[in-house]
């Protein structure tokens, strides 16, 4: 297995398949970079090189007690480009990833990157304040922190059909599935999963989706009951100057277990079109 060293010392485990182009992939929460298999294989058998981290305090990484906010995971990210020396990249960031992707780009510059993809992105924010009326009121993620203190492995049992829409009449998100995400999820730090529930739903990204000046494509599940898109990715898209939203018409927040193959295409559609071409 491989593993690199952040900033703070923080040792990071990650996957590096294939030869080319890279194509960085951030994972979700709760889960960690083994939600992207399906899409480094689909890149890596296409001429790609796909990469993939499991965040600090998740899958394989460290579990420092510190260190959850995405000032620092946007450290932890910089860490795997410069370590891996990655030029020309494409940024594929899936709803907390999202975030590492904006707060990146907005911080330590588009040098390295030549495109970015946010799926089901948190962004700008998603809870309730005196500048967002419409957003999550925050007793419902306080609510979430102490469920998943006192157990967090029914609260997975049920947020995961939630995020997977595996709960609606015509899901084909089967059991072992949801085993295979809830196996994922376990494998973290009970500590970073209650402090990145703050992390995701608390930072505000406005300033930060400003200041991204590369290609971006928003992709959003347009029953997304997690991360619902009017809240989302269809102000972000208006935030990104000059930024492509795809709106998957019914689905829900995990595209790439229900729509995987839509997904894969129009992830390297883009990755094609996007090459070499930092700026506007």
């Amino acid at each position: 297995m491989s593993y690199l060293a952040s900033s703070d010392g923080t040792i990071l485990y990650y996957k590096d398949w294939g030869a080319g182009r890279p194509v960085v992939f951030i994972h979700g929460w709760p889960v960690n970079s083994d939600m992207w298999d399906s899409q480094m294989l689909h890149f890596a058998n296409n001429g790609f090189r796909a990469v993939a981290y499991d965040r600090r305090g998740f899958g394989r990484s460290d579990q420092p007690w510190n260190g959850y906010n995405y000032k620092t995971l946007a450290d932890d990210l910089n860490a795997v480009m410069t370590r891996l020396s990655l030029e020309d990249a494409l940024l594929v960031g899936f709803s907390m990833g999202c975030g590492e992707v904006v707060r990146y780009l907005a911080w330590c510059g588009s040098s390295r990157v030549s495109g970015a993809v946010l799926i089901g992105p948190v962004t700008p924010g998603l809870m309730r304040t005196e500048s967002r009326p419409e957003g999550v009121d925050p007793g419902t993620f306080e609510g979430m922190r102490e469920a998943i203190r006192r157990d967090r492995a029914s609260f997975l049992a049920g947020f995961n059909p939630l995020m997977t829409g595996s709960n609606r009449a015509d899901s084909a998100v089967t059991a072992e599935v949801l085993n295979w995400l809830q196996a994922m999820e376990l494998q973290g730090s009970i500590k970073a999963t209650v402090e990145c529930v703050t992390a995701f739903s608390a930072t505000d990204f406005e300033e930060d989706l400003a200041k991204i000046t590369v290609p971006t494509l928003i992709i959003h599940g347009g029953d997304d009951r997690t991360a619902p898109l009017e809240l989302t990715s269809r102000i972000t898209a208006k935030l990104i100057k000059g930024s492509k939203l795809a709106v998957y018409e019914g689905a829900p927040h995990a595209l790439m277990l229900t729509h995987g193959e839509r997904l894969n295409r129009d992830l390297l559609e883009f990755a094609q079109a996007s090459h070499g071409n930092k700026a506007r």
